[in-house]
């Protein structure tokens, strides 16, 4: 049973940073791609980054790139999103999903449906 752990969330102001972790177990972590993903109150999950099996891929969101950083260490089984010069428009639950296979490419790896296992969320305020 795949199991996603995510951590590192809270209250922070605008132009603050923060770092999400997110430990996985349950199947061989490097042999997946992991995402990161967002939902604010009253919107839709939305994709804000992904990182291929080795880290040589990474994807962003528009609206973060630039700002935030996804990384991973594939010996302790965890990815990690640096996030900097937040905004209150960051403000959301940030999810740690893995994907369905080692590599993705472009469109594939921001959509949803092919993410296969999710955790349950570390919320994130950022405060004018």
């Amino acid at each position: 049973q795949v199991q996603l752990v995510e951590s590192g969330g809270g209250l922070v102001q605008a132009g603050g940073s923060l770092r999400l972790s997110c430990a996985a177990s349950g199947r061989t972590f490097s042999n997946y791609a992991m995402g990161w993903f967002r939902q604010a109150p009253g919107k839709e999950r939305e994709f804000v980054a992904s990182i291929t099996w080795n880290g040589g891929l990474t994807i962003y969101a528009e609206s973060v790139k630039g700002r935030f950083t996804i990384s991973r260490d594939n010996p302790k089984n965890t990815v990690y999103l640096q996030m900097n010069g937040l905004k209150p428009e960051d403000t959301a639950a940030y999810y740690c999903t893995q994907y369905r296979a080692a590599n993705c490419a472009g469109s594939g790896c921001r959509a949803r449906a092919d993410y296969e296992y999710w955790g349950q969320g570390t919320q994130v305020a950022v405060s004018p």
